[in-house]
């Protein structure tokens, strides 16, 4: 329209242009410039993941990692990602895993190929078992966690084989290992030793396409091969025995929880540690041990439950190494809520006998 009359052109509608020329299914749907969409066929089955295979690599590294309730910990593919990085695009990684850890869970994170052996009971047989296991591939680099385990099975396996160890190495690259020495004062930088060692939280865990994660065939450990000590079966410590400082998975309750014995029901019923929040421990609903929070205990867990929790500053502070965190609470914009990988909005009340009842039939 110009000056008020009718030009006679017509005009255009883009918006309605593109949706006819949009074609549905797949991954997305595809824009289809010439509009001609009739009888296109567009595949409908998701994209598969590429994964990376190697069959004959030009050196491995291994990782000997503590499998954490049949699976891998953060830690844990913090090694395999520190192990991947070692690799490069020429090496391969062979994961020892001290217990059963699924392939494909250690295929993402950065394996090639998988031994599980199951834990090592006895510490004097365990360099023995190792060097056997490892010995096919002439690795480049062994890496452990700089843990009670993993460190005392790096040391023995150094001293058994001859090979250099760099303990706690703080910062690794490709080129170098960064570890502490005279207490800390200062640094001593090297060549990446043989056998190394790895704190917490030093290296980001692998983050490129899956990996192959192939089960290879370990062999059987050896019953007693030094002759000198014989270890019975390990038997679990019973949840409400373990520390709150080392217990794996906690269930918490806050100020949103007022049935404490459906509470004391459903954490044991889960096989959790209990903790809870400063305000309960102060109104002596629970001891005082079982406060999480930085004047309290800080948790080194795997999975946090916490029930009608609001989350004070000083009580996330308690849940710096906590893997995940799982909130259940009325208010959804709660500070805990943010926290949480998984919410529940609703009340602790309701949620908690509804879980119990299904712990109890079966059903979860």
């Amino acid at each position: 329209m110009t000056g008020g009359t009718m030009t006679g052109r017509i005009r255009r509608d883009p918006r309605a242009e593109r949706s006819r020329r949009l074609v549905p299914g797949g991954d997305r749907p595809r824009l289809v410039h010439d509009g001609n969409v009739a009888g296109m066929a567009v595949s409908r089955r998701p994209r598969e993941a590429p994964v990376r295979r190697i069959e004959a690599p030009a050196f491995w590294v291994a990782v000997v990692i503590q499998a954490v309730d049949g699976g891998l910990d953060r830690w844990g593919r913090q090694l395999l990602g520190a192990a991947r990085m070692l690799a490069g695009t020429d090496g391969g990684v062979v994961l020892v895993g001290l217990g059963d850890i699924a392939s494909r869970q250690a295929g993402e994170a950065g394996a090639d190929r998988i031994l599980a052996i199951g834990a090592l009971d006895d510490p004097e047989a365990a360099p023995y078992l190792l060097l056997e296991l490892v010995a096919p591939f002439a690795p480049r680099h062994v890496i452990f966690a700089e843990d009670r385990t993993g460190g005392d099975l790096a040391r023995r396996l150094a001293a058994r084989s001859g090979w250099p160890i760099q303990p706690g190495i703080e910062a690794l690259s490709v080129r170098q290992g960064v570890r502490p020495c005279r207490g800390g004062r200062s640094e001593r930088v090297a060549a990446v030793a043989r056998i190394i060692t790895l704190p917490c939280d030093r290296v980001a865990p692998y983050a490129g396409h899956a990996c192959e994660g192939r089960i290879l065939a370990a062999p059987i450990p050896p019953s007693n091969p030094a002759g000198r000590l014989v270890f019975g079966p390990i038997v679990p410590a019973p949840a409400g025995a373990i520390p709150l400082s080392e217990a794996p998975f906690v269930v918490s309750a806050g100020q949103g929880v007022t049935d404490f014995e459906t509470f004391h029901a459903l954490a044991r019923a889960l096989g959790a540690t209990e903790g809870a929040s400063r305000v309960v421990c102060d109104a002596g609903s629970m001891p005082r041990a079982a406060q999480v929070g930085a004047s309290g205990t800080v948790l080194d867990a795997r999975c946090y439950l916490a029930f009608g929790i609001a989350g004070a500053p000083q009580h996330l502070q308690g849940l710096g190494k906590v893997e995940h965190v799982v909130a259940v609470n009325t208010d959804l914009h709660a500070a805990i809520v943010a926290r949480a990988g998984l919410s529940i909005i609703a009340d602790a009340q309701a949620v908690m006998p509804a879980l119990l009842a299904l712990l109890q039939g079966g059903g979860a």
